[in-house]
């Protein structure tokens, strides 16, 4: 059976497998747990003290406590990439054995910061570094010294490139041959002429 918050795909064997440890606990704890797993995407640390209290009563061995926040993450997490709603999401965990209340439970915390997850998810998603600039010159070669006679220009490159992850711009300097340069020229030019059709 194919499920939305799997990306319509089959859900995986070991989130099912974690259903029914899923519903040892009461719809008002799965609740607190859920806010947990939600404040821990959102990029804070889940409280495990918190976390033990929550499953206690349902008398969960570590493994289980693992297990069940490992599942707990995989189902927000995907319901948010996939962009299921609340409703579908607590009808598609309901198909998988998941108690009405739990899954009530589960999808009103996810409801309430489904956007809030989304953005942030949005905000650490793949990003390519940027060209911030280059700068360049030509330098004319004479000699060196290992060879008396070159006699031949040189490119000397330098790249500035942005990581948008930590903010800071990076420079990348090299040296190229004039033939190596035309031929980087060439492919450059290919490229931008490639993504500029993309675009059209």
């Amino acid at each position: 059976m194919r499920f939305r918050f799997c990306g319509d795909l089959d859900c995986p064997d070991w989130v099912l497998a974690e259903i029914s440890i899923l519903s040892k606990i009461t719809s008002v704890k799965m609740k607190l747990l859920c806010a947990q797993i939600i404040k821990n995407l959102l990029g804070d640390d889940i409280d495990y003290d918190k976390v033990h209290k929550i499953t206690s009563d349902a008398k969960y061995e570590i493994g289980d406590v693992k297990a069940s926040i490992a599942a707990l993450t995989f189902i927000l997490s995907s319901a948010v990439k996939h962009n299921v709603d609340g409703e579908s999401l607590s009808n598609e965990l309901q198909q998988l054995g998941l108690p009405k209340e739990h899954s009530t439970a589960l999808c009103r915390t996810y409801e309430s910061k489904r956007d809030v997850v989304r953005e942030k998810f949005r905000e650490e998603s793949f990003r390519v570094n940027k060209l911030e600039g280059v700068d360049w010159r030509v330098d004319y070669i004479v000699s060196s010294n290992k060879v008396s006679e070159i006699n031949e220009p040189s490119i000397q490159l330098q790249l500035k490139i942005g990581n948008p992850d930590t903010e800071t711009t990076e420079s990348t300097t090299f040296s190229v041959s004039a033939d190596k340069f035309r031929v980087l020229l060439s492919e450059m030019k290919e490229v931008q002429r490639q993504m500029e059709s993309l675009v059209e």
